[in-house]
């Protein structure tokens, strides 16, 4: 049996189920022209815990910085996406929205302009415990996201988008997580950081997950102005980590030839294995980079598995580094290299070709069940016979959709004999990829299952308590939905 990440490990889906739980009084709070609340911050400054706040969409709320206190709120941009503008101000000397308050989800807005004195302004500052965003547009700020020291915290990210974030010092970037329990980071699309990071986390375990970490071409039309960013991926602190379906991509004019960095400021976290699976990396420098830089501190082996790497440079630096069935070479043939299509173009070398991905020290698998589509979006992966190397299939579809809401993963081809993998036990965290069955049963007193998107806590919170008293254990389906 596995014993996977902290007891205080909360995902989106336990969010979920806090909010499907609220009290009968909690209030919706209507934000907006002719509503009750003018402003996003006159209604934060009243909402109760388990409340539901409602900013109306397509409306500019200029200079709307405050602290967010109240706990288990969802604040959502609806009828379209409201654009907060820090517009000069800022709260607390920290930034736009301030969250103190715990297990608070971010859904639908644009935050842009934190500016601080000290230089290190962000739309959205991390206090409390567990924090969800949502198909959120963070641009133009010192930080879209920092977060501090919060170890018992877990931070989900997904659907969202975050360009040409940064002072240009370096030490701000399009994302800061601190040292958290975890980051769930899911279908972004994180880009053009102003001499900073695309991502920075120093949690202790991170999921990556279906996104792509870019930048745009100078005088490419584009969401936001074109930066010049570091690493595209940074885990300074090492943690358990998994860098899985993304594509990786850095520009011609870069801060540093670092595509990922891992454990490079110290190796601290109690983790120390990095997964990098199925991955498409891109280097527009056509004379330098690295792929994959490890610390000096990380004895683990890092493993590299079914990955394309393209253009020049090292693909890591540790010698001891397991490669496996990945594809190397300076211009891999794409659909549309220009144009983003990533889709693998024939080659028997990618093409059915990579090798069948297993499951982490922990059991966690490492195979690829989605793949990002653009923008900020997540597909299913339609494996078709065996898996191609890279981060995506060849027969997939990587096209602008029309906006809509982000499908669910979908599933790959299932196999005929359902199996059940012990995951946890009550308390711990049960994780996999994508969704399916999870059972929470007792070894004498039967089990309860729900469907579900993982990863989840194996808790009676979760699944309701079908033998009370007893212990229980989590186990998941072999069946992705």
């Amino acid at each position: 049996m596995h014993k996977l990440f902290v007891s205080t490990l909360r995902t989106s889906a336990i969010l979920a189920g806090m909010v499907a739980a609220l009290p009968a009084s909690a209030a919706t709070l209507s934000v907006g022209a002719g509503k009750t609340y003018a402003s996003p911050c006159k209604a934060f400054a009243v909402a109760k815990t388990g409340d539901l706040i409602e900013i109306q969409g397509n409306q500019t709320y200029a200079g709307d910085v405050c602290g967010i206190y109240a706990s288990n709120l969802t604040i959502r941009g609806v009828n379209g996406r409201p654009k907060i503008d820090a517009a000069g101000k800022n709260a607390m000397g920290k930034g736009t929205w301030v969250v103190i308050g715990s297990n608070i989800v971010v859904e639908n807005v644009e935050m842009l302009g934190a500016k601080v004195a000290d230089g290190n302004g962000a739309a959205l500052r991390l206090e409390g415990t567990n924090f969800t965003l949502r198909k959120a547009f963070l641009h133009d700020n010192e930080n879209g996201i920092l977060s501090g020291v919060n170890t018992a915290s877990n931070i989900v990210i997904e659907n969202s988008e975050f360009g040409h974030n940064g002072n240009g010092t370096g030490q701000t970037h399009n994302l800061y997580i601190g040292n958290a329990g975890s980051l769930t980071f899911r279908y972004n699309f994180s880009h053009d950081a102003v001499v900073g990071h695309n991502l920075k986390s120093r949690a202790r375990v991170n999921m990556i997950a279906f996104n792509r970490f870019s930048t745009t071409a100078p005088g490419q039309t584009g969401s936001t102005a074109t930066g010049k960013p570091s690493y595209e991926i940074d885990l300074p602190n090492a943690g358990t980590s998994y860098i899985i379906g993304n594509v990786i991509h850095q520009p011609a004019l870069h801060d540093n030839p670092n595509l990922v960095a891992y454990g490079m400021e110290g190796a601290s976290n109690p983790g120390k294995d990095l997964y990098i699976v199925n991955n498409t990396f891109l280097n527009d420098d056509s004379s330098r980079g690295n792929f994959v830089v490890v610390g000096s501190g990380v004895t683990t082996p890092i493993l590299l598995q079914n990955n394309i790497f393209a253009g020049v440079g090292t693909v890591t630096n540790q010698s001891s580094a397991v490669q496996k069935t990945n594809y190397r070479a300076l211009s891999p043939g794409f659909v549309s290299r220009a144009g983003f299509d990533l889709r693998p173009t024939a080659n028997a070398l990618v093409i059915d070709a990579a090798s069948v991905p297993g499951t982490s020290a922990t059991g966690v698998s490492l195979a690829p069940t989605a793949q990002y589509k653009h923008v900020a979006l997540g597909e299913s992966r339609p494996v078709s016979g065996k898996l191609d190397i890279g981060a995506y299939e060849a027969a997939s579809s990587t096209t602008e959709p029309a906006p809509a809401p982000a499908p669910a993963p979908a599933p790959t081809p299932t196999p005929t004999t359902e199996t059940y993998t012990a995951c946890a036990t009550e308390g711990q965290m049960c994780v996999f990829i994508g969704t399916r069955k999870v059972r929470y049963s007792s070894a004498t007193k039967g089990y309860v299952s729900k469907v579900l998107t993982g990863p989840v806590l194996c808790s009676s919170s979760v699944f309701g308590d079908p033998a009370p008293g007893y212990a229980k254990t989590c186990s998941y389906s072999s069946i992705v939905q």
